[in-house]
């Protein structure tokens, strides 16, 4: 029986198999990777994938998907939202298990209405994992990856480069989905620092939130009150916008106001 993809789970399913191979080719899964997919829907990237890992783990929210892919012999099934998904705890058990690698490579497809969320999620994990490779709306990549003083560099751009290497690998047109999404896609490779500079997430997310809250605004405006609040005496150059400041100023800020 044919699936009709749910609007709720922001369900679009791929069907080029140019671009999925293309996908497979720029993931180069090896076998014995600890590898995650998230959102497998009618598992046209997890087949090509497990036949080269031999056995992959898949996240599936969607009920009937996920009694489709516990049929699959090479399949674990965690039926969960992905953001309820501890990834720390199942690099551990991996690892318990014996396989080859406890660090895990993380991929999917993920729902657009949720792709942010889900980045953030993985966040907090980035010490278990050895590289991410997922499939978002390209303006969501263009942001992710923008550089200081462009229009895309934003809140999401600070948050992930303190802590990742990150490249547009792919791009990926409507028409390559049933049913096409009205916007483009592309695939984003993501690679953890392996020395990421020590930060208080928290703290930093707030710093940051606070910067681009209002990103037309001289941050004298913005962030300088929470510093001020803060008893913050250090430098800092308050007569710029948020999209003007480079992540490393940005993660010193954090760093100061830690010590």
């Amino acid at each position: 029986m044919k699936h009709v993809a749910r609007k709720r789970f922001g369900q679009h399913f791929l069907t080029d198999g140019g671009i999925i191979d293309a996908i497979v080719a720029a993931i180069a899964p090896q076998p014995g990777d600890t590898m995650v997919e998230i959102g497998p829907g009618l598992a046209a990237l997890t087949q090509p994938l497990v036949e080269r890992l031999g056995s992959l783990t898949v996240i599936e929210l969607d009920r009937d998907l996920a009694v489709r892919l516990r049929e699959h012999p090479q399949l674990r099934v965690l039926e969960s939202d992905v953001l309820k998904v501890d990834f720390s705890a199942l690099a551990q058990h991996f690892g318990a298990a014996g396989a080859s690698a406890a660090r895990l490579r993380v991929v999917g497809n993920l729902p657009y209405n949720i792709s942010t969320p889900i980045l953030f999620h993985l966040l907090d994990h980035a010490a278990v994992v050895q590289d991410q490779h997922f499939m978002l709306q390209k303006e969501v990549i263009d942001r992710m990856v923008a550089k200081p003083a462009t229009s895309d560099y934003s809140r999401l751009s600070v948050m992930l480069q303190w802590r990742y290497a990150m490249d547009n690998v792919l791009f990926v047109p409507p028409e390559s989905f049933d049913p096409p999404p009205r916007v483009d896609s592309a695939v984003v490779r993501m690679v953890p620092l392996a020395e990421p500079p020590p930060i208080d997430l928290k703290l930093y997310g707030e710093l940051v939130q606070v910067a681009f809250s209002q990103r037309r605004k001289i941050l004298r405006n913005t962030l300088g009150k929470w510093l001020e609040a803060r008893g913050f005496a250090g430098e800092f150059d308050l007569q710029r916008r948020a999209e003007e400041v480079p992540v490393s100023e940005y993660v010193r800020l954090a760093q100061a106001l830690q010590a």
